[in-house]
């Protein structure tokens, strides 16, 4: 019998639980020659140099040689950042960039082989997989059921390119949840048959997830199933947001950095990195212990002289506090939306934060466009940064100004919640029991060039038309209703692509002119492809209607099928250049 499993792959941690033994401690190296089962896997990934470690420094149990990745990893990337890769997950979800390309470490020196983010979350899910087996080989992790987690606020492109990764670490067969929504089954295993003791018909919680890397917000609602019995459902998501812990850090050892200036001590690009490593640890050592007054923080020395040489200062509490809480989460009222930045001609290739670090703001507009006019009742915190009760106190304490004070549900460890959430949901899934119900938290929709006379600099409008609405159900599909549209064979063509959180009006086949999508949708991504048809001439206008199916993983499907069973598939292009469409009967 296949066991349940969920597997939590995180921007600072990844995480594998099973439904009927709890989270899994992964086997990794925590410092060279020394392995040690710990908790969760750090997601990150060391590239050593040849002969800078010593022979058989990471080998693991069931290899001499695997990627380097783990506790021990992130230790030895503090020392030498230029080789250390972080942060994949949301370069994973970076659309200006080939996500398949080795780009990472973005500063890596020329000396250093650099992977892609696709090759990097492979390398932790492989991670997993492999300590798993070692552990189980009469259950090898590949044949079990599971269920592997992403932001609620990823796209399809995100999506496909984390199922990519998870196939080519020997998992091919697994289906994607929403990391909200694992972290409230993770409530809900831990409440029982209880949890209808604490929600009430109509009653509205704000999973609120702000990890290392995003800030993920969604709305569950308690509504009746039809049946007079009590049912969960997922009605709104957020945006996706690339603020979170990273941005705490960054910000900590900016300050830091203040200090060793104004010591007369200057930091080059490699200290400097090595310095946000340092801000972490220092960060997180001040979090778990409230009574701590400061940490100490390090940075190495250049040259010959690491010892000697080393810079010291420390992070005090007063620093911490000023930071996170007036930087992060400002008091602000209901009405405040996050602010826009100035924006210079030029800037660096790398990851596209959010302009405002302020969380409120972005939670604001959040329940400004989903909340219905209407407050949450309840609060269920999640991520690596509200395992912090003086950062949970204080989005209380503003959810409170804003006319409400939501009750908190009590919440799973923080780190391992989305991995044992998930786990739950797979068992529920198989053997039945409450699940939230919510479909894809995003409408999508593709670009559809209109007719018109042609005009010297003026381009031909382009509509946006509805494809998959919001809630479509996965394993579902359907034709899009409307006209037929001609599809372009033989020739390189470009499909666009776009999609909302906040549109759930909209159903397959309604579409926004010219005037109305740009202010109300975000272009994901654009596909440069050829549709072959050996029968055509290049440049055939064939009429077809498009078919779309919702996959049981998760992902999107979109077919363009013409009277005489030709079919071509439209995939989303992750590599921005051009692709060859598939065609069949």
């Amino acid at each position: 019998m296949k066991r349940h499993l969920g597997i939590d792959l995180g921007t600072t941690h990844s995480a594998l639980a099973c439904a009927d033994a709890g989270p899994f401690p992964v086997a990794q190296v925590v410092a060279p020659s020394d392995v040690q089962a710990r908790p969760n896997l750090p997601s990150f990934l060391y590239l050593p140099a040849d002969s800078e470690l010593p022979a058989g420094a990471t080998a693991l149990p069931w290899a001499e040689d695997a990627p380097f990745v783990g506790a021990g990893a992130r230790t030895r990337g503090a020392e030498v950042p230029g080789r250390l890769v972080a942060s994949a997950k949301s370069w994973l979800s970076h659309a200006t960039v080939d996500r398949t390309a080795p780009i990472l470490p973005p500063q890596a020196p020329d000396d250093v082989p650099r992977v892609s983010p696709v090759q990097a979350s492979t390398a932790y899910l492989a991670h997993l997989r492999a300590a798993w087996d070692h552990e189980h080989p009469d259950a090898p992790l590949a044949e079990q059921d599971i269920m592997l987690t992403v932001p609620a606020s990823f796209d399809a492109v995100a999506r496909e390119l984390t199922v990519q990764a998870a196939k080519e670490a020997g998992l091919p067969e697994l289906t994607l949840l929403e990391e909200p929504q694992a972290a409230f089954h993770a409530w809900l295993a831990r409440a029982g048959d209880g949890w209808r003791e604490e929600l009430s018909l109509g009653d509205r919680v704000l999973v609120c997830d702000v990890g290392g890397g995003t800030s993920d917000f969604s709305l569950i609602e308690v509504v009746d199933d039809g049946q007079g019995h009590l049912a969960l459902e997922r009605v709104a998501v957020g945006e996706h947001i690339l603020l979170g812990g990273d941005n705490m850090d960054l910000a900590l050892a900016h300050r830091l950095h203040h200090k060793f200036v104004e010591n007369k001590k200057k930091l080059d690009a490699g200290q400097q990195r090595a310095l946000v490593l340092a801000a972490r640890a220092a960060k997180e050592a001040l979090l778990s212990d409230p009574n701590l007054p400061a940490a100490p923080v390090s940075v190495l020395g250049r040259g010959s002289r690491l010892i000697g040489g080393t810079l010291r200062t420390e992070l005090t509490r007063e620093d911490l506090e000023n930071i996170l809480l007036e930087g992060f989460f400002p008091k602000v009222d209901s009405t405040e939306l996050p602010k826009a930045a100035t924006r210079t001609g030029f800037m660096e290739l790398g990851l596209p934060y959010a302009s405002d670090a302020a969380i409120p703001r972005h939670l604001a507009k959040f329940l400004a466009t989903h909340g219905k006019n209407s407050t949450p009742t309840h609060v269920l915190f999640n991520g690596g940064v509200f395992k912090s009760q003086l950062l949970r106190d204080r989005l209380l304490e503003i959810l409170a100004a804003w006319g409400a004070a939501p009750r908190v549900l009590q919440e799973a460890d923080a780190d391992l919640a989305v991995s044992i959430g998930a786990a739950h949901h797979a068992r529920l899934r198989a053997e039945g029991g409450v699940r939230i119900r919510g479909g894809v938290a995003r409408s999508y929709y593709v670009g559809i060039e209109g007719s018109a006379p042609a005009v010297p600099g003026v381009p031909p409008p382009t509509k946006a038309l509805c494809v998959v609405p919001f809630g479509m159900e996965e394993g579902q599909e359907h034709q899009v209703p409307g006209v037929q549209l001609g599809l372009v064979v033989g020739e390189p063509v470009t499909f666009r692509f776009f999609s909302a959180t906040d549109r759930p009006e909209d159903q397959p086949g309604d579409a926004l002119d010219e005037f109305t999508w740009p202010d109300v949708l975000e272009e994901t991504t654009q596909v440069r492809s050829t549709m072959e048809a050996e029968d055509l001439d290049s440049g055939t206008l064939v009429p077809v209607r498009l078919k779309v199916r919702l996959t049981e993983i998760g992902t999107v499907e979109l077919y363009s099928e013409d009277e005489a069973g030709r079919r071509w598939r439209l995939e989303y292009d992750v590599r921005n250049v051009e692709n060859q469409g598939v065609s069949g009967p």
